[in-house]
């Protein structure tokens, strides 16, 4: 029995080895290997999966909507199990490994060549079901619209796919012939917006014209609400802030605190009489602390920070439209522009940013000085990697004079969903001994930090 336990054990490895020996060749050579195409049809067919997951002109879309059974076994495939002590189940290994294979060749294998707007599409799907493979949702590992949901944050099981996949979806949306599928209003409809192509669009915008930008428009506002969407939760699920006990609270009914002020009179209690006398009234807390009167943000948008602008745009945005909160949002390249008249509007900033350039902070410092009334009561973001035009000492003791005067300095490396950030080390190594470390990329941390200052 167990001699024959041992030679299923090991025929199970081997048919697992096949199909990731079949994946490498194929991953790096795009022409067929007859031995292990066969050997690995023989797998797929033998263990009763369709042939279809060895086609890498098959999206797994198509083979889910012909084998709906196969959706539940993407979802969470690739998350590593705990270990245990009892026995490996081969048989289940195989049948992932088929369906990982499957997933990892449609997201890796692109080709080269031009890229027309379905296939675009097509991997883009792919990239999803890579990410349900993964434990997060679509778009959290490309830093588009999913990012910061409760799915584990990229980085964490999987640093290197994050930023793999956007420097792959960045140079699909380079290879499609951008305008010409823009002037189709049929070819626009087959685009999904993401990060990749927003930064495509917002650099290209100069040069679109009639049908064509007015698609552009259409896919960047789409863009635009599905993020907001995710943010306006992150922002709602956010601390609120401490009550603020310096206030009084206010003696109303509604506010009156029964079970403190029954425990606190117990001494009067009547035996007797079987009667309670109260000779004080306890009411709740109810005010949270002042909002401070300003936010600032100030965001690199050089070519090295799309996303960051992108994603800052729109968080300005959503805490422009909170109570007692002022936003102001300078975005800064060799030159400085002040978008506070239209921080409402994330749409109409962004068309009026200018992707590109080097990084001149001190120009943007000056113009975000001024706008300092009151420092105890104003939040300062910086988001950049801090690779300055030799001018890194100018901007820091700028940096260093504000934060001393009272205002809240908050400098962030980055503002994605991946969380992936790259700061300049001498910048890096002040803001810690200023005691202001660089936040986390990740957007949900900005968020958390602002509304703890905020509330």
């Amino acid at each position: 029995m167990t001699e024959n336990t041992d030679e299923l054990t090991t025929s199970q490895e081997h048919r697992r080895q096949v199909l990731y020996w079949r994946l490498l060749a194929r991953l790096f050579d795009s022409e067929e290997q007859p031995a292990l195409e066969s050997a690995s049809l023989a797998v797929v067919e033998d263990i009763g999966l369709p042939a279809g997951l060895l086609d890498p002109g098959t999206s797994v879309d198509s083979i889910v909507q012909r084998h709906p059974a196969l959706a539940e076994e993407f979802d969470g495939l690739m998350v590593p199990e705990p270990l245990g002590d009892g026995e490996r189940d081969r048989a289940a290994e195989v049948r992932r490994a088929a369906l990982a294979a499957k997933v990892l060749l449609n997201v890796f294998s692109t080709g080269s060549g031009p890229v027309s707007a379905k296939q675009l599409a097509r991997w883009q799907s792919d990239a999803g079901w890579l990410e349900k493979a993964l434990g997060c949702r679509p778009g959290e590992l490309r830093g588009g619209k999913g990012g910061g949901g409760a799915a584990p944050e990229p980085g964490t099981l999987f640093p290197a796919f994050g930023p793999q996949l956007g420097e792959i979806e960045a140079d699909l949306v380079k290879r499609m012939r951008l305008r010409e599928v823009l002037a189709d209003p049929v070819l626009a409809a087959q685009l999904t917006p993401s990060m990749s192509l927003i930064e495509q669009l917002l650099r290209d915008k100069h040069n679109l014209s009639g049908l064509a930008l007015a698609n552009a428009k259409s896919l960047i506002r789409r863009f635009i609400d599905e993020v907001a969407e995710v943010l306006r939760t992150q922002v709602a699920k956010a601390t609120v802030g401490e009550l603020d006990r310096s206030v009084p609270p206010k003696r109303v009914f509604r506010n009156l605190d029964l079970d403190r002020t029954v425990w606190k009179n117990l001494t009067n209690w009547s035996p007797e009489e079987e009667r309670l006398y109260v000779d004080r009234l306890y009411y709740r807390h109810t005010v949270r602390k002042t909002t401070p009167n300003r936010l600032i943000v100030v965001v690199d948008q050089s070519g090295s920070m799309v996303d960051s602008m992108v994603n800052c745009t729109i968080l300005a945005s959503i805490f422009a439209g909170l109570p007692k909160v002022d936003v102001h949002l300078i975005a800064y390249d060799t030159r400085a522009i002040d978008l506070t008249p239209w921080v409402h509007d994330p749409f109409e900033t962004l068309l009026r940013t200018n992707l590109g350039g080097g990084n001149d902070g001190p120009i943007a410092m000056a113009m975000a000085r001024p706008k300092i009334a009151e420092p105890k009561n104003t939040v300062l973001v910086w988001i950049s990697d801090f690779y300055e035009f030799d001018r890194s000492q100018p901007l820091f003791e700028g940096i260093e004079a504000v934060h001393r005067s009272g205002v809240k300095f908050i400098p962030v490396g980055s503002v994605t969903s991946s969380g992936r950030q790259e700061v300049n080390p001498w910048f890096r190594e002040r803001f810690k001994a200023l005691g202001t470390p660089v936040v986390s990329g990740h957007i949900n941390k900005l968020v958390h930090e602002l509304k703890a200052f905020l509330a």
